[in-house]
């Protein structure tokens, strides 16, 4: 069924929807199966800054997944990373809306911006639940917003077949009289034995779903049954070819052996924790410290007793420490060999997950108190609803030594609180312009709740990595 002679350059497709919660996640990855299934190797990447999508692509499918985000990433970056992928077709998940971006006033961050800047096909996803001719309209208004005529296709979500026998015919004429040449390529029953639950604003964790693989099979097969995946093939593979550009910095990282633990012998040691706790990361943050000479050495603060050997740098990253506060306490000996690294001046990142962990104490979602590393002298709390949305940058800084900082670009995204915040810096909010102090920590150790994406700042990774060094001599002085 393989295409042998398709060019990998051309074979992609974006898959976005109205709004979330559309389905988008659940039908990327049974489109990836697939392809899977069909003999293609396929590559996924998310658009924005999520992270539990991606976890679904390479978890449960093992399928190479990273992020596309327009905030962050220049257009040559976001080409060269989608021209650089190793495999032979790329699916794209959009965020949110389609035109959903950094603000109502302009696509900037949005699916769309990035389909623009690529040049790929659309396929929309819309739910049907609870719908029925509105979906038309629904479909003929996001066709007049598409001012490159990226949408190709149109897939109903959550359909029974009965109404689909009565809405398909009326839709395609209805917007082909609109003046628009996009196709309804079928649908995809509600399947009630499919349950991937939310957590705040997005999936839980692929590892807290049972039987997701065999889930993601049954939803495969049934939308082959009902989709014509023979014209969603080959509206990838109608993709223009993207043109080949100077090589730019700031790329995925995805033939690279990212997540690998590579380096040299004598390259500075960066402990990653990475387990159920943490386990939100950006891949081109990791690609860009190795780039700069370091090794990343992955280690487990709710089940390791201490740090790698030789650790000259620490990262604790985003996650859902709240969930496993109580073991995460009980872990005396990871919490004290967290605190000494700290107290030795070893250089630090910690974002948001990682951030909590550091605090004297962290509350659950039921009321109980547990203590916690004790670095930042004060109380995480939950606060009962998202704070501080959005993407954000860093303006100023407190102190000359923290230039490396400024120009470094994030992303909020928790639920949690925290009686000591920090106002080491000034973000400055990207859909607002409001500004707020924020970040904790001093010279090259660094915590607060947002995530940053290391690229955005050319000389973040490099001076990180650089301070490691000087840290790892005057330990072996």
């Amino acid at each position: 069924m393989r295409n042998e002679g398709s060019q990998k350059s051309s074979n992609r497709m974006m898959i976005a929807a109205p709004r979330s919660g559309s389905g988008k996640t659940l039908i990327t990855c049974a489109i990836l199966h697939w392809l899977k299934a069909n003999g293609y190797s396929p590559v996924s990447l998310k658009c924005g800054p999520d992270y539990i999508d991606p976890m679904f692509h390479r978890t449960v499918l093992g399928v190479e997944s990273g992020n596309l985000d327009s905030y962050f990433m220049d257009a040559d970056v976001i080409c060269r990373t989608v021209m650089e992928t190793e495999g032979d077709c790329v699916c794209m998940e959009g965020v949110m809306g389609l035109y959903d971006g950094v603000s109502p006033d302009y696509i900037e961050g949005s699916a769309y911006e990035i389909a623009s800047l690529t040049k790929t096909p659309i396929l929309l996803i819309v739910d049907a639940k609870g719908a029925g001719r509105t979906l038309i309209s629904v479909v003929k208004g996001i066709l007049a917003e598409d001012e490159n005529r990226l949408v190709r296709g149109v897939l109903f979500n959550r359909m029974s077949e009965r109404f689909y026998a009565k809405i398909a015919s009326v839709a395609e004429s209805e917007w082909k009289q609109a003046g628009f040449a996009v196709k309804l390529l079928g649908f995809l029953p509600e399947l009630p034995e499919v349950r991937i639950e939310s957590r705040y604003l997005g999936l839980k964790l692929p590892e807290e779903v049972t039987g997701l693989k065999e889930q993601i099979k049954t939803v495969s097969e049934v939308l082959s049954a009902h989709c014509d995946m023979q014209t969603v093939f080959a509206m990838m593979a109608d993709a223009v070819p993207l043109e080949r550009k100077e090589a730019a910095s700031g790329t995925l990282g995805l033939t690279t052996g990212v997540m690998s633990g590579q380096g040299h012998q004598d390259s500075p040691i960066l402990a990653v924790a990475y387990d159920s706790a943490f386990c939100f990361y950006y891949r081109a943050n990791f690609a860009a410290l190795e780039a700069c000479g370091a090794q990343i050495v992955f280690f487990s603060p709710l089940s390791d007793t201490r740090l790698p050997k030789g650790t000259t740098g620490l990262l604790l990253g985003g996650g859902y420490p709240e969930l496993y506060a109580a073991k995460l306490s009980e872990n005396r000996e990871m919490c004290n060999a967290v605190q000494e690294a700290v107290s030795s001046g070893m250089p630090v990142l910690a974002e948001c997950g990682g951030f909590l962990y550091l605090h004297e104490s962290l509350q659950d979602s039921v009321g109980h108190v547990y203590p916690m590393v004790g670095v930042v002298k004060g109380a995480c709390y939950p606060a009962g609803h998202s704070v501080r949305f959005g993407y954000c940058e860093i303006i100023e800084g407190k102190h000359d030594e923290d230039w490396f900082l400024i120009g470094l670009k994030g992303h909020e995204f928790h639920y949690y609180e925290s009686t000591a915040s920090g106002d080491r810096c000034m973000l400055k909010k990207a859909s607002t312009g409001e500004l707020q102090d924020a970040m904790g920590g001093a010279g090259c150790q660094l915590w607060g709740f947002p995530h940053f994406y290391y690229p955005s700042d050319q000389g973040f990774a490099q001076h990180f990595v650089k301070e490691m060094k000087e840290y790892a001599d005057t330990r072996s002085v």
